[in-house]
């Protein structure tokens, strides 16, 4: 008889990565590479290097990738060799060593920059648009990025012609090109829907467009990709190897938080999951799935690799959002730590936090240092208006109006015609004219309205309908104040926004006894309304025909219970407990 074939497990690797069943490609030149008499090849080690990077080996990949180069180097393959060093420096790069991806970008430009138009010099051309974009140079980005579309077009490539068009998207949408920018980005994604990308660019492209999406705040765009990025990163994604003991772990919303530092994802699973997690949880938390929201991100941190903590720190931060918006200030506390522990400046809130917490010079010094803090090169429009309108709400509260309507202001000019960042605005000109009592505070917060419902964003449309209901009231409609506030009451109780809720109830049943926050008399709520409204000790001992001692040691009484330390910080408390 004779002895049965058996077929090389470098060559079942090869067709394991050929399936992209990363987990099995790994196990078989994992296990054949512990073995000194069994060498690889160089193309070999590159698909070694790709499979510990799908299965979550991030450090024996870039080791797998080091001999990959060595291995070109030694053969005089220029191409295979910058393409190898071109991949150390992303990895490096993701891996927080800034200098060793210098170094590896520099290698890679030796070995390409001096050959024939080759489909490995698109990556050169991709890195050349990024640093020119960086240093706000737009005219040598987009020619980088159009090199590279032309470079990917001659190559035939679908995968570098998807990523050469979300190059130049990106540039175009920095340039201001809106319009350009948004339908190269759509061309892009259209190879994604189709399946017709590898599962690297899916992935990478997933990444790039969700990202690009919430920082042009386009969110109707964001909302339709990062349900197809989770569809995509459904398991079983990748295949594993017959002998791997997948012994089931089930996560659940209940787990325990989880720590600071997220682990590499397990073995097997997709990679881009926990990055296409956590841009789902921003998506989440705007939708008002606030529940939901929480869990994704707990699960997020858990998955995402080790090389992409900026999401976890995303993911953490709209956590401490959702928490601080349902009145858990301390858990929001620990969540927006966490995110500044791994990189994430946790504004604005982290102030929304402080001004909640009665603390307002450090809700102002936090807004105004993150705004400082922004370079010219940052393209993040939504982070930057969130912040304006942050900015705003914060002045409002210390009784900055000017400051207040000059944050709005530019926040108006951010705006333009883009839905989600006309609802902010449109809020924060209301807010201002509200505070002003003058009658233009219906037209914006109407609008700001209409906006908010036409995003299905809940919790900001609630927000605006209280500052309908002051602004009908001041023009003494009763009812309409009335129609707003029980919706707005309706909203916060659904989604869990206690504070909200509770202001809403005693701005419905005003004039009825309640509990005054902070253990506060009447008397002393009295007191710190005036103290609100600017009033001396002086104008409110005439107000209250109190004695000024009278009126010192009701201030002293009211800093005592509040915890706070100045005229203002108790503003801000009265502002944010519905006191005023």
């Amino acid at each position: 008889m004779s002895a049965p074939t058996t077929i090389d497990p470098v060559e079942r690797a090869r067709d394991a990565a050929a399936r992209e069943s990363w987990a099995e490609a790994y196990a078989l030149l994992h296990a054949h590479d512990r073995h000194p008499s069994r060498g690889l090849t160089a193309d070999d080690l590159s698909v070694l290097a790709d499979a510990a990077w799908w299965s979550g080996h991030v450090d024996e990949s870039v080791t797998a990738r080091l001999r990959a180069h060595a291995a070109y180097l030694a053969a005089d393959d220029h191409r295979g060799a910058g393409l190898a060093a071109w991949w150390l420096h992303y990895e490096y790069l993701g891996l927080g060593r800034p200098a060793a991806a210098a170094g590896w970008l520099h290698r890679a430009r030796h070995h390409l920059e001096g050959l024939p138009d080759c489909p490995e010099q698109c990556f050169l051309a991709w890195s050349d648009a990024e640093e020119a974009q960086a240093h706000g140079d737009h005219e040598a980005a987009l020619a980088a990025a159009r090199r590279m579309t032309g470079l990917a077009l001659d190559s035939g490539s679908p995968d570098l012609l998807a990523l050469s068009r979300q190059a130049e998207s990106r540039v175009l949408l920095a340039a201001g090109r809106r319009t350009e920018a948004l339908a190269l980005l759509d061309d892009a994604m259209c190879a994604v829907s189709a399946d017709e990308l590898s599962g690297m660019f899916t992935g990478w492209l997933f990444c790039l467009a969700l990202t690009q999406c919430m920082e042009a705040a386009d969110f109707g765009r964001a909302v339709e990709w990062t349900n197809a990025a989770m569809e995509w990163c459904a398991p079983p994604w990748s295949g594993h190897p017959p002998e791997d003991d997948r012994g089931a772990r089930t996560e659940t919303a209940d787990a325990p938080a989880p720590t600071p530092l997220p682990m590499s994802v397990p073995s097997g699973e997709n990679p881009f999951r926990g990055v296409c997690r956590a841009h789902r949880v921003e998506v989440l938390d705007l939708l008002g799935a606030w529940a939901l929201a929480e869990a994704e991100a707990r699960q997020a941190c858990r998955e995402v690799p080790v090389d992409c903590l900026e999401s976890a720190a995303a993911a953490y931060y709209a956590a401490g959002d959702v928490q601080r918006r349902q009145g858990r200030l301390d858990e929001a506390a620990v969540s927006y730590g966490h995110a500044h522990e791994l990189g994430r400046i946790p504004q604005p809130g982290l102030a929304l936090l402080r001004l909640a917490q009665g603390r307002a010079d450090a809700a102002v010094a936090g807004i105004d240092l993150a705004l400082a803090c922004r370079g010219e090169a940052d393209h993040d429009v939504l982070g930057l208006a969130r912040l304006l309108a942050a900015r705003t709400e914060v002045a409002l509260a210390v009784r900055d109006v000017s400051g207040a309507a000059e944050a709005a202001a530019d926040l108006d000019a951010l705006a333009g015609d883009v839905p989600l960042l006309r609802a902010l605005a449109d809020t924060a000109l209301g807010s201002v004219a509200l505070a002003r009592r003058t009658a233009d505070a219906l037209p914006p917060l109407r609008r700001a309205l209409a906006g908010w419902l036409e995003l299905r964003v809940p919790y900001e449309a609630a927000q605006v309908r209280m500052l309908l209901a002051a602004a009908d009231r001041a023009a003494g409609d009763e009812e309409a104040a009335r129609l707003e506030l029980g919706t707005a009451r309706a909203v916060f109780e659904r989604l869990g926004a206690v504070p909200d809720a509770r202001r809403a109830a005693a701005l419905l049943s005003a004039g009825a006894r309640r509990r005054l926050p902070g253990g506060l008399t009447a008397r002393e709520a009295e007191v710190l309304r005036l103290v609100a409204s600017g009033g001396t000790n002086k104008d409110i001992a005439r107000a209250l025909v109190i004695s000024e001692h009278t009126v010192a040691r009701h201030l002293n009484n009211i800093f005592a219970k509040l915890g706070v330390g100045s005229r203002a910080a108790a503003t801000a408390y009265a502002y944010a407990h519905g006191l005023l």
